[in-house]
Formats: C-alpha cells, sequence, structure tokens
C-alpha cells in the first residue's frame, strides 16, 4: 500500500509479519568466565553461556507481527507472538493487580509486638521518616489515621470546636496557604481514604486553589458539578474545567455514576455552543443559569443555520476535550500522571488561525484532529474511497492474525445503532479503546441530542470496563473535526489511552514503535466479560 496504515480500502487489516532468522558474526576476542553464584546441590553456576566460541546462527526467533496504526501519525505496532499466545484462552491474565496498600500505624503496632503505641509517639516518628518513605504512605497507605497524621505534618489547619479541619492557614505577605511539603500535600489530597473533611478542606472547597472563577454548574439530587475558567491556561485562550463539586466527592470510577457524566459533559456541550452562538452573534438566554438539555439542542439546530448561511468563517472553528484520570509520584519525586482531585474533564475553544512573527503571515492552529482530516483526504485521493467506511468494515470483519479459525475475532467491545465501542487494532497503549460514533459525525456541533447521550454513555461504560480492570491512571482524549458548514466524512474518536504499570514511555514509545504482549481481539474479549456487570449495575 502506497498510505502507511493498517486499513486496506477493500475494508480489510493489513499487517506485517517478521519471522526473523539470521546469521552473526563473533567479534569478540576474550572470554570472561566467571560465576554466578551456585546450584542447590553446590554445582557453580557459570556464565560460559555468554561467550560462545563460534558465529551465532539464530533460526526461527519469535514471531513478532508490525501493525501500522489505522492513522499513520500514531506509528505502528509490534505484538510478540510468544508473548501474546501465553494469554491466548486464558483471560483471567489480561487484567492488572489493585493498587498495593499497607497501614503504617498498623505496621508500627505489629513490629512492637502488638503493643499500643500512643498517637503521640506514632506521630513523632512518622514526621521523622525520609521524604521518599512519607511519600510512599501517602500515596498507598489505607489506613485514614496515617493519612491524618502525615496531612497535619505538611500543612496547617484551622478546627472547628469539634477539632475537625475547616481550612488551611495562609500566609499574610503572599496569600498562600501554608504547605511544608508540596508534593506530599499534593498526593495526600489524591488518596481516596483520606476522609473527606481533609479533602474538602485541603483541596476541594471552592477558591482553596486558587481564585479560578466558577462560570458554570451542574446540580441534580445525584450529582454536582462546577465549571472553572483556567484564564492563564498552558492552553492558549484559556480552558475549562468541569470538576465534581466538592459535595458529591468522586474520587473512584467505581463511585462514578452516569449523572456525573451527563453532567459534565452537558457543561462541555453548553460551553461550546456558546462560544458558537456567540461568534455569530446569535442571542442567548443564558445569564446565570444553566442552558436545558431541550434548549441546548435548538441552539446547537441554530448554529448550525448559521453556519450554512454565512458568509464569515468562524474565527474559533476547533476545540479540543480531555480527562485525565489517577495521579501519583514515585519516591524519587517523579510525577507518574497528571493530578485528579476529583473527577473531572477538560475542555477548550481553538482558534482557526494565528499571526506568526513573520508581519502579515498567519499560520493554521493545531488540533489532533487535523492530523486525521489530513490524512482521510490522502486516503480518498490514492484509493478513491472513504476511510471511515473502509475502517468500520475492517472492525465489523476483524480475524485473529495468530489463527483466523480459533479464539475470539471481534474487536467490537459494545455496539448500538449510535456509537461502538471497540479495541483498535494496532494499540498505541496496551489496553487502548476507542468511542466511534457509526455515522459521520466529526464533532460534537454536528452530534444532536441522541447521538450526545450516546457518547456519554460510551465514555461511561468505557471508563468502568477499564476500572473493572484494575486501571489506576488513564488519559482520555478527542480527535474532532472542524467546525464546517458542511459535514465531512471524518468521524469523532473518543481514545482512552491507560498508563502501563511496566510501560513508562521511553525508547520504543518515542520513536511511535508501540509494543504489545496481547493480541486485540483477546483483550476486547476480556473487556466484553465485564460489560454484563456493568450494565445491570448502573442502567437496569
Amino acid at each position: 500500500m502506497s498510505i502507511r496504515t493498517c486499513v486496506s480500502p477493500k475494508g480489510k487489516f493489513i499487517y506485517g509479519i517478521h519471522q526473523p532468522s539470521y546469521d552473526v558474526d563473533n567479534l569478540r576476542q576474550n572470554d570472561t568466565i566467571q560465576s554466578l553464584g551456585q546450584y542447590s546441590n553446590g554445582r557453580a553456576h557459570l556464565n560460559q553461556n555468554n561467550y560462545p566460541a563460534d558465529d551465532i546462527h539464530i533460526q526461527e526467533a519469535d514471531v513478532i507481527y508490525e501493525i501500522p496504526n489505522a492513522f499513520p501519525f500514531k506509528g505502528a505496532t509490534y505484538i510478540k507472538k510468544r508473548w501474546a499466545d501465553k494469554k491466548k484462552g486464558h483471560l483471567s491474565k489480561i487484567y492488572l493487580t489493585p493498587k498495593p496498600s499497607f497501614s503504617w500505624s498498623q505496621s508500627l503496632s505489629q513490629w512492637a509486638d502488638s503493643a499500643e503505641i500512643p498517637d503521640e509517639k506514632a506521630s513523632q516518628l512518622l514526621t521523622q521518616l525520609p521524604e521518599a518513605i512519607q511519600l510512599t504512605i501517602a500515596l498507598l497507605s489505607n489506613d485514614p489515621k496515617d493519612l491524618i497524621q502525615l496531612a497535619k505534618h505538611v500543612c496547617e489547619f484551622t478546627y472547628d470546636n469539634k477539632n475537625q479541619p475547616t481550612g488551611l492557614k495562609y500566609n499574610e505577605s503572599n496569600g498562600r496557604p501554608i504547605i511544608h511539603k508540596p508534593i506530599i500535600f499534593e498526593t495526600l489530597v489524591n488518596n481516596p481514604k483520606l476522609p473527606d473533611t481533609y479533602k474538602i478542606a485541603m483541596v476541594l472547597r471552592p477558591g482553596i486553589q486558587g481564585i479560578s472563577p466558577i462560570v458554570g454548574e451542574y446540580s441534580s439530587k445525584q450529582s454536582h458539578v462546577y465549571e472553572y475558567l483556567r484564564a492563564n491556561s498552558y492552553i492558549p485562550w484559556g480552558h475549562y474545567a468541569a470538576n465534581m463539586a466538592d459535595d458529591a466527592i468522586r474520587y473512584d470510577i467505581d463511585f462514578l455514576t452516569m449523572e456525573d457524566i451527563t453532567g459534565m459533559r452537558h457543561l462541555y456541550y453548553q460551553r461550546t455552543y456558546v462560544h458558537l452562538a456567540k461568534q455569530f452573534h446569535i442571542p442567548i438566554n443564558a445569564h446565570r443559569k444553566i442552558i436545558p438539555a431541550d434548549e441546548l439542542e435548538t441552539l446547537r439546530m441554530t448554529i448550525l443555520d448559521y453556519l450554512k448561511k454565512s458568509q464569515e468563517s468562524l474565527s474559533f472553528n476547533g476545540n479540543l476535550w480531555g480527562w485525565n484520570f489517577g495521579a501519583g509520584y514515585a519516591p524519587n519525586h517523579y510525577r507518574l500522571h497528571a493530578s485528579h482531585q476529583q473527577i473531572h474533564q477538560q475542555y477548550a475553544m481553538i482558534p482557526a488561525q494565528i499571526p506568526t512573527n513573520e508581519a502579515n503571515v498567519s499560520m493554521k492552529s493545531y488540533a489532533c484532529g487535523d492530523l486525521v482530516a489530513d490524512f482521510i483526504k490522502d486516503y480518498k485521493h490514492n484509493f478513491g474511497c472513504s476511510f471511515f467506511d473502509a475502517y468500520v468494515q475492517a472492525i465489523k470483519s476483524n480475524r485473529r492474525m495468530d489463527d483466523p479459525d480459533k479464539g475470539p475475532q471481534e474487536l467490537i467491545i459494545y455496539a448500538d445503532t449510535h456509537i461502538m465501542i471497540y479495541v483498535p487494532k494496532a494499540q498505541t497503549s496496551q489496553w487502548e479503546i476507542q468511542i466511534m460514533p457509526t455515522s459521520a459525525v466529526g464533532n460534537i456541533l454536528m452530534a444532536d441530542r441522541t447521538m450526545r447521550d450516546a457518547l456519554d454513555r460510551g465514555i461511561f461504560i468505557t471508563a468502568k470496563i477499564l476500572s473493572a480492570l484494575n486501571v489506576q491512571l488513564v488519559t482520555h482524549m478527542e480527535y474532532a473535526s472542524r467546525f464546517y458548514a458542511e459535514p465531512t466524512d471524518q468521524r469523532l474518536i473518543i481514545a482512552f489511552l491507560p498508563r502501563m504499570p511496566e510501560s513508562p514511555g521511553a525508547f520504543s514509545e518515542a520513536q511511535l514503535r508501540w509494543i504489545n504482549g496481547h493480541y486485540p481481539e483477546d483483550f476486547a474479549a476480556a473487556c466484553r466479560l465485564k460489560l454484563p456487570d456493568i450494565i445491570e449495575r448502573s442502567f437496569s
């Protein structure tokens, strides 16, 4: 194929098969035979196998499948057959062990022959531990007693007459909270086992993290979400964060409800449509109130009508959406993932053009969905057909690469009339899952209320599936088209990218070479096993 993609115009997946056999000249000069230790019978275990006398002849080395990503800009995935074969037929092996946890206080008591150690003594010892150990306790302890003692050590509280924290003490000179150990503080406030009163006092109450204004709110009997404006953002022109509120604490996907997702996503749709409406000077009756779902749909249709009739192009014609779930620090202070401090989602508008350092020269502002748009244009030019039509056909007619006739064949985890949740043939994260509309809906302006509800449901289901497999850290993102008057054949893709414990991202990943130890069909089957329970508990 002239384009590097696994999707052929015939609607099938194409991939490479490495079957290595090769010779290696032995250029070593010296033998350095040493003992590595000894066997149980006392015989020495030597390293002579590392010093062959002759040239090396590799015969039938491990088979490696090379799968170009469906989208060329995302590289290629490599599946080692020997690794993947071990999981084939053993779906229970496709899981992560739960996060380890312990109680420092309990361990201390056991060390002291079960003697009761006074809280004052235990607290004093905890504060004298090396910071790396304190950080580990902050991250992994499941004992609220540990976490409270540590919290009192890393920051200063105000208390009520029942000795419960009501807030933090502040430095008069700069107006900032008094925090003695910021990294441990940051880790503590992300530990679900920290009592809620401390979470609220340390990080959740509006204003505790700064003066970011609350400019939107979704409230119901079951859920409560605030929309914060991050004005001086790392995203140009600012971004918004739809955070679960301090009276709707959600640190764990197990406690996340469909209503929570609906609330966060409603604020996302509402903000995007309001931005677009203002560009067309469409009047909106929504000052200091939420726009109801039916009125939001009317507004969306009005924007589409203006977009089709207008001769002026939108100055902000794209958007982004994302969600970082999970947090953690290694003892050496390496950050493992973005801090979440409540389940939340982020979004922003993207300008069409921006000025450059050259006078009278502008350039197109970046959006990751543009990479999809450029590729599908090239695909149609080369093959004369729609990429997404071929992609969907390939997903639906998928066959295993190891044995086309044995084992699970399906990549689709869940599907209805509006969306499909599926495992990409070439996963960029070992456990990547994607959501895609079943029709040519490229962005949330093209998505009617039924489609938006389906996307929200898909996000909820996918998050629950990964949580059921004990995933702790996930990055979520949209690949969306720009807002155009007429729809293209581009489809919105929402990617879920778990961070795996032994795949931090290094030499291979920097080259966009993604290494996998399972077949995508087996991972999809493992996800489907979790689906009935999720559907029953959440939607029945």
